[in-house]
Order: structure tokens, then sequence, then C-alpha cells
């Protein structure tokens, strides 16, 4: 079982930026694939960005492309999405999500560990 803890959330103003942490115990993570999530209030959970454990290879959804970005620290055992110039659109309810993989994935079903959430709020 892998266990992840989303932490980090907050209300800030657009322009502003944060970083989420996913904290992750339960088991080596050297075939995993991480990936952070977001859903908005009325919308589907959507892929926002991924990594592999073990390796430099990382996607993105298109939006957060040159604001967003997601890197992971082996010492912590940590997943990280730094988020600038953030923008009214970007509030949503952050997941992180792991799956046993060597490629990256972008949809929610391919994902088998979740988190519970973590609240971002951008005020305009």
């Amino acid at each position: 079982q892998v266990q992840l803890v989303e932490s980090g959330g907050g209300l800030v103003q657009a322009g502003n930026s944060l970083r989420l942490s996913c904290a992750i115990s339960g088991r080596t993570l050297s075939s995993y694939a991480m990936g952070w999530f977001r859903q908005a209030p009325g919308k589907e959970r959507e892929f926002v960005a991924a990594i592999r454990w073990s390796g430099s290879t990382t996607k993105y959804t298109d939006s957060v492309l040159g604001r967003f970005y997601i890197s992971r620290d082996y010492a912590k055992n940590t997943v990280y999405l730094q988020m600038n110039s953030l923008q009214p659109e970007d509030t949503a309810v952050y997941y992180c999500a792991a799956v046993k993989s060597d490629s990256l994935r972008i949809l929610p079903n391919e994902y088998d560990y979740w988190g519970q959430g973590t609240q971002v709020t951008v005020s305009s």
C-alpha cells in the first residue's frame, strides 16, 4: 500500500505562487509514476502534471505549461507542485496520485493511490 498526504493549499491572490507537497509512505517508489490532478466544483477531475519517481521525465497539461513545475525529493519521499502566476481558473482541490508504471499516466482511472486533496483558491 502507498499512503499519500497533500499539504500546502490555501487562499492566494491572482499572480501569486503556492507550493503543494505530497508526502509518500508505505513502500519504495522506484517503479512508480506520480501525478497531480485537480477538481473544480461541478467539473471532472483533470490531469495537471506527472513525473516518474526514478528519472526526470515530466508531463504537464497545456494550461499550466510554464507556470507549474513538478519535482520530487528522494530524501524526503515527497513530490512537489510549484504553482506560479496562479489564476482564478486554477481554483480547485488538488490531489496527489501514484501508480506502479514505467511510463507517465494522465488519466485519473490509471492511478491506484490517491491523497485526500488540498484546496487551492485563487482570488482575482
